[in-house]
């Protein structure tokens, strides 16, 4: 289906990405993140300007945001609230990865990037606005919606942090950040199924393998991005995760998935942060 209730297609996928980054309504960034997905696949949307997103992306008046140290911890068991914790917590994160991919392509619009680069990065927000939209209608089928619950803006301090180089935000956000999704959400997925909860779990799973696709498209554009500057990549990734990332990258690493993305573990089996 092609929505074409919005004008915004008559600017260009830039206009419309800061579109996206405008609305503060989630229902209505899934749907314009399909919306634009479609009609840059059908070809009707091709345009591509230079423009100045937003600092902050508009979000809703609910979840209230608090400090990530007081964020209640998830635990995942047999009792209903601790899946429902878990599921809102992943709703954020998806909801955060929509404008985090719409920024990508607004906010590096002015560097001279092949074609390719938007029409991956379109795809990632299109994949990101249907793990919301599945991980919503989840919480729903627990009598909840996504809002009722705290949660924390640690993953958007990290895109504004990196919003002045390309290489920097690509090295931390799909390949530390989405990367660890892929270290911790086996577990997650088992400890789901041995409380019960199959249909969730099997929302991780559809979420887990698209996050490994998410992950290498971060690594080849990071790739194309120190080959075009003369660097190598995984001295330049590690210099960045130094610089950029608050913390230590801590094992377990679920070398299976990071190997099908194309991270290398020499890549972060290194101690970069001590």
């Amino acid at each position: 289906m092609i929505y074409n209730n919005k004008n915004i297609f008559k600017c260009s996928l830039t206009s419309a990405a800061i579109e996206v980054l405008n609305t503060p309504d989630p229902d209505e960034k899934v749907k314009l993140s399909f919306l634009i997905s479609q009609n840059w696949d059908n070809g009707s949307l091709l345009k591509i300007d230079n423009v100045i997103p937003p600092a902050y992306p508009a979000r809703p008046s609910y979840p209230q945001l608090i400090d990530p140290k007081k964020v209640a911890r998830r635990r995942i068991n047999t009792a209903v609230p601790g899946r429902v914790a878990l599921l809102h917590a992943l709703a954020h994160i998806e909801l955060n990865a929509i404008d985090l991919a719409w920024d990508i392509i607004a906010r590096f619009s002015s560097q001279e990037l092949p074609i390719q680069f938007f029409t991956d990065w379109i795809k990632v927000a299109a994949d990101e606005a249907k793990h919301f939209s599945i991980l919503s209608n989840r919480l729903y089928e627990f009598d909840k919606k996504y809002g009722d619950l705290e949660a924390h803006d640690g993953l958007w301090d990290s895109a504004w942090a990196t919003r002045h180089d390309l290489a920097a935000r690509l090295a931390i956000v799909p390949l530390v950040l989405e990367a660890r999704g892929l270290d911790v959400t086996p577990k997650m997925m088992t400890k789901l199924r041995n409380a019960g909860d199959i249909e969730s779990a099997d929302i991780l799973e559809i979420i887990y393998n698209d996050e490994i696709q998410h992950v290498k498209t971060g690594k080849v554009w990071f790739d194309f991005i120190c080959a075009s500057r003369g660097v190598l990549p995984e001295k330049t990734w590690q210099n960045y995760v130094s610089e950029f990332f608050k913390g230590n990258l801590k094992p377990p690493f679920n070398k299976i998935a990071r190997d099908s993305a194309g991270i290398p573990v020499s890549w972060y089996n290194s101690k970069i942060n001590s």
